[in-house]
């Protein structure tokens, strides 16, 4: 099987995770760099011994490049991704897959068109004890499910946004602690619990002097009548290891940090089941977390490609992420509860 060569847009923190885990994978070669600043580009190609660009067009006339992995600012996805695309190359982008629906259809429909696979990167849903517990509820040992709740209530510095050209606002991260930090556990949650009918929210900026919201709390009801609540932050200090709580009639599961910490079925010994790693929480730390997950998610999208198969974090699920921040977003502004389908390309 043919080895797939790989390049990267973006050099900031999170490079480092995706390049560790590209080199723990047989079939595929991290073989170029990209940044939009010649500096951080002499740097990246310093530190990794390979190619790196300060020019997107002349990265992606690297000879090899088969996959192009975007971990730019939020806000900047799409540019990259276009261009990606329309050279033929297959997309990995860092959540979110956009700030907004519109930019996010663009790059889906581009990749649809150039036939080019789109994934991005949720790293969790690869998780031994996530699995375990979506298995279950698959399965229906839950019965039916009545309420789903993501609690990412977490802590940053000042420094965290102070030190960051783009973090905490709108142009560059869409928003705050819900489009940034809450969205991998609203992306399980979804996952587990399906479509939303409706949301009601709240959000407010209550600590950090940024743009988007550092606090805030939603309200939803899921198309198959179960309720969720949602609450996210980065004001909210030490930060608690951010939690997935799934009820259904017949019982219950708790997944804290990754971790299985709560399993109860009726009629069964209540154990919780854990695995063998923890895959840490960015609780206080955005750095606290290993990249294993990232490997995973590395290794199934390279598999995917080789041998023709879905994606699994393809375009448009993770779309429904944003979809649903999108909501959160405008029901805080407007004051009221926000029906699905939501077509908000502001």
């Amino acid at each position: 099987m043919r080895q797939l060569k790989i390049g990267i847009v973006g050099t900031g923190a999170i490079t480092g995770k995706h390049v560790d885990a590209i080199a723990e994978i047989e079939n595929a070669e991290l073989v170029a760099l990209c940044s939009s600043s010649s500096e951080r580009a002499k740097t990246a190609q310093k530190k990794f011994g390979i190619d790196s660009y300060s020019d997107l067009s002349a990265f992606l006339t690297h000879p090899e490049l088969d996959v192009v992995c975007v971990c730019t600012a939020s806000g900047h996805h799409m540019e990259a991704g276009l261009l990606a695309a329309k050279a033929g190359k297959h997309l990995l982008i860092e959540k979110p897959i956009e700030i907004n629906l519109a930019r996010a259809d663009q790059l889906i429909e581009a990749c649809e068109k150039n036939e080019v696979k789109l994934g991005v990167i949720f790293q969790n849903r690869f998780s031994a004890d996530y699995l375990k517990l979506k298995a279950a509820v698959q399965a229906g040992k839950f019965g039916k499910l009545l309420m789903g709740n993501a609690h990412v209530n977490w802590y940053r510095a000042p420094e965290y946004y102070s030190n960051s050209p783009w973090k905490g606002t709108l142009e560059g991260d869409g928003g705050g602690a819900f489009m940034n930090q809450g969205i991998h556990t609203i992306d399980l949650l979804l996952d587990v619990m399906g479509d939303v009918k409706s949301v009601f929210a709240k959000v407010k900026t209550a600590l950090h002097p940024i743009e988007g919201e550092d606090l805030g709390a939603a309200l939803i009801t899921f198309e198959n009548r179960a309720l969720g609540n949602i609450t996210a932050s980065t004001a909210l200090y030490p930060g608690l290891p951010e939690r997935l709580e799934i009820f259904g009639k017949n019982g219950s599961a708790v997944l804290e940090a990754g971790k299985l910490i709560q399993w109860s079925i009726q009629g069964e010994e209540s154990e919780p089941i854990l695995a063998d790693t923890n895959p840490g929480s960015g609780a206080a730390d955005p750095m606290a977390i290993g990249h294993a997950l990232h490997r995973a998610q590395w290794e199934h999208f390279v598999n995917a490609i080789l041998e023709n198969k879905p994606v699994v974090v393809e375009g448009r699920i993770a779309r429904k992420s944003v979809e649903l921040i999108r909501a959160i977003y405008k029901s805080s502004e407007l004051e009221k509860e926000v029906e699905f389908p939501f077509f908000d390309h502001s």
